[in-house]
């Protein structure tokens, strides 16, 4: 074993530091199911760590501090749901504005919290459950935000794949007539799954500042992960545990970049430090091409290649990113 290097501590360091791309992912899974792209993901998520940090700050309570990036979260997606499922505009557009304007305006109201010390959510060991060797250190030594998203990949799947509301949703992301047809109100179901994602979103944020990366300065640390976000829902093809699995592979990236460093003192640290992301758009890459029909007839082929294949040739919602016909 290489110096410095314990399994266990990796993988609880990655568990803790998936949280906040976890609770965005699996925000924008549950929006992008309903037909919408909220692409305002990087900027609410560090607008939301701004609102959090400032009110847990000043109120003293970690608790408001989730609650109003929370609120934060399902605002800007509320902007979102208005100007793209009842308005009609474009949902490229309104969220690639809405990701800017929400950064610059959380850099400019929290500027003088900038570098300013705050609460912080510290690790709160299940009794018992700690103990346990191995599972209890990985699993049952961290902070609430942590076990929150933890439990949150599994409400997720149980609410898509098991109730009748995860049904609905599904249903108007694929066919928003058919739904329609079927008494279903398509653009209710999408206002509400746009936000209920955002506040996931928002929570995201509150994560970082918060818990995973504690404090508010400029720049925060937390830039980009919207886009990951947005990455691994793709990544994922759509499916809350998949899209999990893909944020906590990002966050095994990051953690062994750190001891990468270490390792290869000659190599520059920023080769390490940016090495996940082009990581994560080669599996991104990877997981479109296999749509391609030259991939499918080799996958066909080749057996192995096609079990591999399989999980990955998801294709997304039939409504994605379409506004719904008025006539």
């Amino acid at each position: 074993m290489m110096d410095g290097f314990d399994m266990l501590l990796v993988a609880s360091a990655v568990i803790a530091g998936a949280a906040p791309l976890v609770m965005a992912t699996l925000g924008e899974t549950l929006t992008e199911r309903a037909g919408v792209v909220n692409l305002s993901l990087d900027g609410t998520i560090v607008l939301s760590a701004m609102a959090a940090f400032v009110v847990a700050s000043l109120s003293g309570s970690l608790l408001a501090g989730f609650a109003v990036s929370a609120a934060v979260g399902a605002c800007v997606a509320a902007l979102v749901a208005l100007f793209s499922v009842r308005l009609g505009m474009s949902q490229v557009a309104v969220g690639f504005v809405l990701t800017l304007m929400t950064r610059d305006l959380a850099y400019f109201l929290g500027s003088q919290y900038a570098r300013t010390e705050g609460p912080i959510s510290g690790s709160a060991p299940v009794p018992v459950l700690s103990g346990m060797p191995v599972l209890g250190q990985v699993l049952f030594n961290h902070s609430v935000p942590v076990y929150l998203s933890m439990i949150m990949v599994a409400f997720a799947w149980w609410y898509l794949y098991r109730t009748s509301w995860g049904l609905r949703l599904r249903c108007v992301g694929e066919n928003m007539e058919a739904a329609y047809a079927r008494g279903i109100d398509p653009d209710l179901v999408r206002v509400v799954y746009t936000v209920a994602g955002g506040a996931l979103v928002g929570l995201s944020g509150a994560a970082f500042s918060l818990c995973t990366k504690p404090g508010w300065g400029q720049p925060q640390g937390c830039e980009g992960s919207g886009w990951i976000a947005l990455a691994l829902v793709i990544f994922g093809a759509w499916h809350p545990v998949r899209a999990a699995l893909g944020a906590y592979l990002f966050a095994f990236l990051q953690v062994m970049s750190i001891h990468f460093q270490s390792w290869f003192p000659d190599v520059p640290a920023q080769v390490f430090q940016v090495a996940p992301f082009p990581l994560m758009i080669f599996l991104l890459a990877v997981s479109t091409l296999v749509h391609s029909e030259e991939a499918k007839m080799l996958a066909e082929r080749h057996p192995l290649l096609r079990i591999l294949t399989r999980g990955l040739a998801q294709a997304p919602p039939l409504s994605l990113g379409k506004a719904r016909s008025r006539d």
